[in-house]
């Protein structure tokens, strides 16, 4: 437990920060999994809509640094050869 006022808010601030984080990556991990499930089941509407949303995810978690934007254009870049193989 920290002595001073200010750590104290700082470790408030750290736990808050942490919390919305998680909350963001595991987002981002369901809607590429929802994407995956879309096209192991070979519906193409349903992929293409939660395409989407995957990338989406994907932008905003690497405009918040939650991925390196490598990392988010690798992964667009994969699912877009997925859904484009999707025929």
């Amino acid at each position: 437990m920290p002595n001073i006022k200010s750590a104290a808010k700082r470790d408030a601030l750290a736990k808050a920060q942490n919390a919305k984080n998680r909350a963001a990556k595991t987002l981002l991990k369901t809607n590429l999994k929802k994407f995956d499930a879309a096209v192991t089941e070979g519906d193409r509407e349903t992929a293409v809509s939660a395409y989407k949303v995957a990338v989406k995810t994907l932008d905003h978690a690497a405009s918040k640094n939650l991925i390196h934007k490598n990392c988010a254009a690798n992964k667009k870049s994969k699912l877009t050869i997925k859904l484009n193989e999707m025929q």
